[in-house]
């Protein structure tokens, strides 16, 4: 479970570190400056939807470092120069789709079967297909 005062917290740092003002922030990660205002009020706790738009939209931010504390901030490992041969978040989606499909191929001839799939959905909303 997730430390809400030690998260807003780590929050507060990556809005600081970014010399962002809250209603920036909220600008840049695509949710409203009453989102920010509750959870750094402690007033509601964040969604997975609204952490994974920060670790989106700010690459330094490492997910078990803005859950849990664990890791760095600014991360090193994924501070990259972004240049145009970059490819675009669908064209990255699309590759590990593809990925995951030759991982399942690869399973299943090893004669294993799949128990469960879970499909995760931009609005935090899932489906849990299970066998």
């Amino acid at each position: 479970m997730i430390n809400t005062e030690a998260f807003t917290k780590r929050l507060q740092q990556v809005i600081d570190y970014y010399s962002e003002t809250a209603s920036s922030f909220a600008e840049k990660i695509g949710v409203q400056r009453s989102s920010i205002s509750h959870i750094l009020s402690g007033r509601n706790k964040p969604s997975l939807e609204f952490v994974l738009k920060i670790t989106h939209a700010f690459p330094e931010v490492e997910l078990l470092w803005l859950l849990n504390g664990k890791g760095e901030f600014p991360s090193t490992l994924k501070t990259i120069q972004l240049n145009t041969t970059t490819p675009s978040p669908p064209v990255i989606e699309k590759k590990i789709a593809s990925e995951i499909k030759h991982e399942i191929r690869e399973e299943i001839k090893q004669d294993k079967t799949i128990e469960r799939i879970v499909i995760f959905y931009s609005d935090g909303s899932f489906k849990n297909f299970q066998n």
